[in-house]
């Protein structure tokens, strides 16, 4: 009986399932990541809510079915071989009067480019809310706010910033119609051209 060896990416996704640095969260850590070879989208949310948190699986809530509207694809797709999920903070970080607590400033400092080096394939990251988009868009006007970054997401190229999902932006989204009049056609149909395009064999998520 031989052993399983196992790839770059899947050694680097046991690793992060079983970090422990942040010992003191107050359902105790629980790293949730989506990774497969030959993804061709990246989503990075913001933290896993306690619903995703107790059942394991990424954007499994109310937020990840508006999130699977937006985009345009069923649940299958999204949970399938063609899509890699990293939040910027990868366990549930606990929650307060005013929702779910920010995502730990050092975790994606620990495991999002190490992750993202062995996503090659990648060819549209979405960044979903504001503490996705503070990180990633570091230099790049990221202090304009989410309204801003998310009107001219379609300029941004490889990267694209979203509003998050969560029913607690039903005002935001009430107050900017045009996100799904104008942004969300344009978004789903680079979603289809990236899925089109990118269709590689089998490739099972890690």
């Amino acid at each position: 009986m031989t052993d399983l060896v196992l790839s770059p990416l899947q050694a680097l996704a046991t690793e992060v399932r079983a970090c422990r640095a942040c010992h003191d969260l107050p359902c105790g850590p629980r790293p949730i990541i989506q990774v497969a070879e030959g993804a061709r989208i990246l989503i990075v949310g913001q933290a896993p809510g306690r619903r995703v948190h107790d059942t394991g699986i990424p954007w499994n809530d109310p937020s990840g079915d508006r999130l699977r509207v937006w985009l345009g694809i069923d649940r299958e797709t999204f949970y399938g071989p063609d899509f890699a999920i990293i939040p910027t903070g990868l366990c549930y970080p606990g929650s307060g009067p005013r929702g779910d607590h920010p995502p730990p400033r050092h975790c994606a400092p620990l495991w999002f480019a190490r992750l993202r080096a062995l996503l090659p394939d990648v060819a549209l990251t979405l960044l979903i809310g504001r503490y996705a988009q503070a990180y990633h868009l570091a230099g790049r006007d990221a202090r304009l706010g989410v309204s801003w970054h998310v009107r001219h997401g379609a300029d941004y190229g490889a990267l694209w910033p979203l509003p998050h999902p969560s029913g607690r932006n039903n005002q935001w989204l009430a107050r900017h119609p045009w996100f799904a009049a104008e942004i969300l056609p344009v978004l789903r149909e680079r979603v289809r051209e990236v899925l089109r395009c990118g269709r590689r064999g089998d490739h099972r998520p890690s």
